[in-house]
């Protein structure tokens, strides 16, 4: 299945390819407050809301807390963020996403066309996509195998 085809059930289901972006000089504080409240994994970094310059996630909110302490809230995004994130593009497999996800370690993958986002994937959708397959493929076998009988 390509990536786009996943963005198009996502918006069709809940919120679906709107990505939330912050700027990197925000304090760490407001992406954990916005993270918090929107219910959301992470962030991408960009400027402009299209150029993808990084990721913060929870655990770069976690290891900021770790090194840095007390002095932690005072950091910026770009201080906390993860740079040279992978990214995947709307035309690419769902199977090669989930291995750069599994391989790179990371939970979220942005969209990104000509430089420009346009969506996110997570872990979360994928395993979703995943388990949908694998129903109607249980579905199809079940199916023949009545009509076999």
């Amino acid at each position: 299945m390509p990536v786009d085809k996943l963005l198009r059930a996502k918006d069709q289901s809940r919120s679906g390819a709107a990505v939330e972006t912050i700027a990197p000089g925000a304090p760490i504080t407001v992406a954990a407050q916005r993270m918090a409240t929107m219910r959301i994994g992470c962030l991408v970094v960009s400027e402009d809301q299209r150029a993808v310059l990084g990721l913060i996630t929870e655990r770069d909110l976690v290891r900021a807390f770790a090194r840095h302490g007390a002095n932690a809230p005072s950091l910026r995004v770009r201080d906390a963020m993860s740079t040279g994130v992978p990214t995947c593009a709307p035309g690419d497999d769902l199977s090669t996403v989930m291995r750069t996800m599994t391989t790179r370690r990371y939970r979220h993958v942005p969209v990104v066309q000509n430089g420009e986002l346009l969506g996110i994937v997570s872990i979360g959708d994928v395993v979703k996509q995943r388990l949908d397959d694998l129903e109607l493929e249980a579905s199809v076998l079940r199916d023949a195998y009545r009509a076999a009988r």
